[in-house]
């Protein structure tokens, strides 16, 4: 399955696609540097090496994931696996990831996000995340407003 196409997303994907000003060196930088990626995301221990593991330390329990894809400046994708964080949910949260970042003709980055695999096990943490991390990039008016953990920060510190 390739989630990074819209048309073989699963119905439960999240799906989000921004046109945003920075280049794709900048946003690819913004979801693959472990200190820049904690800054909008969670403290990680990311490489963008297909095959490597990596945790996400979530505020409940840990998130492992594993990068399935990494072609720089152009396509991510990792597992995400979380555990129940409380007794509530016995169910494991086994999901897949993926950015796709395309130049746009002004130099910016076309920026899509599918988180597939998500929403049907786990809209009680949608709000949680929505609540957990910062949700903007400072649009100020100029687009529509900006969801899917895409903090200012994503990009600021990149």
């Amino acid at each position: 399955m390739n989630a990074g196409k819209p048309s073989e997303a699963s119905p439960d994907a999240l799906e989000f696609e921004y046109d945003l000003a920075e280049p794709p060196e900048k946003v690819w930088r913004a979801l693959t540097v472990p200190e820049l990626l904690a800054a909008w995301m969670m403290p990680n221990d990311i490489r963008p090496e297909i095959g490597n593991r990596f945790v996400f330390a979530g505020t409940e329990a840990a998130i492992e994931c594993e990068i399935l894809d990494a072609e720089p400046e152009r396509l991510l994708r990792y597992s995400w696996r979380e555990q129940p964080g409380d007794d509530a949910r016995q169910d494991t949260l086994d999901s897949v990831v993926t950015f796709t970042l395309a130049r746009t003709v002004s130099g910016g980055t076309r920026l899509r996000i599918v988180h597939d695999g998500f929403a049907g096990k786990a809209m009680p943490a949608v709000a949680m995340a929505g609540a957990g991390c910062r949700l903007s990039l400072g649009l100020h008016g100029r687009a529509k407003p900006v969801a899917a953990n895409l903090p200012n920060t994503l990009l600021l510190a990149a």
